[in-house]
């Protein structure tokens, strides 16, 4: 069955260019011109993507991404922003709100498309019911679920990913570059703190088990190996 991509965009002719590439390649698109257009549309339906406008004109889109954060049922859908709004505070708050990826207008739809694209490829489950384990943390891959101590941490797409890239080599240092490669399917020119604040992110979430994601100066990022791996 076709993804669905829900594209949250005020402007008719940005959404009309991002509806017609993603139909090109596949996608079932459908488009919200205002926030509340997006939750009454988001009611009755969980999409398999989220295109999201942050200059909305009833409500900022970072509300959305908020509320796509909280809703359990809602919080491994991938959000990728697209917004005019290219500072580097902006991308950072976007990404500490839970972003999977951040593009700036003007943009180019097939390189957003590729990046929707390499992001739902690496959401893919694994073929086989693999479990991984490192102390108090366990992946679940196939079922999009991470336990620390036995208790249930809800973590984004790009979270998720990145976590299971630690766990599926304890104590390899990654490089800022690797992982943005790795996790995302792509080289950023120049987004590194995109790594960052993910890590950070992720670090908070994991809680008695934070201290396990070692940052490396200088380097990268790694998971402490434990004695007598």
């Amino acid at each position: 069955m076709a993804a669905r991509v829900l594209i949250v965009e005020d402007e008719p002719e940005v959404a009309e260019l991002e509806r017609r590439a993603f139909e090109r390649e596949g996608f079932r698109a459908e488009v919200a011109g205002s926030a509340s257009e997006a939750f009454r549309r988001l009611a009755h339906g969980f999409p398999d993507l989220v295109i999201l406008d942050l200059m909305l004109p009833d409500q900022d889109g970072l509300e959305i991404l908020k509320f796509l954060r909280f809703r359990k049922e809602l919080s491994r859908v991938p959000v990728i922003i697209v917004s005019a709004r290219g500072e580097e505070v902006d991308r950072v708050l976007g990404f500490e709100l839970g972003a999977d990826d951040y593009v700036v207008k003007p943009f180019s739809p097939r390189e957003l498309v590729l990046r929707a694209k390499a992001i739902l490829k690496r959401l893919r489950p694994p073929s086989e019911g693999q479990i991984l384990a490192h102390g108090p943390l366990r992946l679940f891959p196939e079922e999009f679920r991470a336990e620390v101590e036995g208790q249930e941490v809800r973590l984004t797409p790009m979270e998720f990913k990145l976590l299971q890239t630690f766990m599926e080599a304890p104590g390899r240092v990654f490089s800022r570059e690797t992982l943005l490669e790795k996790v995302w399917g792509y080289t950023y020119q120049g987004y590194a703190r995109t790594v960052d604040t993910h890590v950070k992110r992720l670090r908070k979430k994991l809680g008695p088990a934070a201290s396990l994601l070692e940052t490396i100066w200088g380097v990268g990022y790694r998971l402490r190996s434990l004695s007598g791996e």
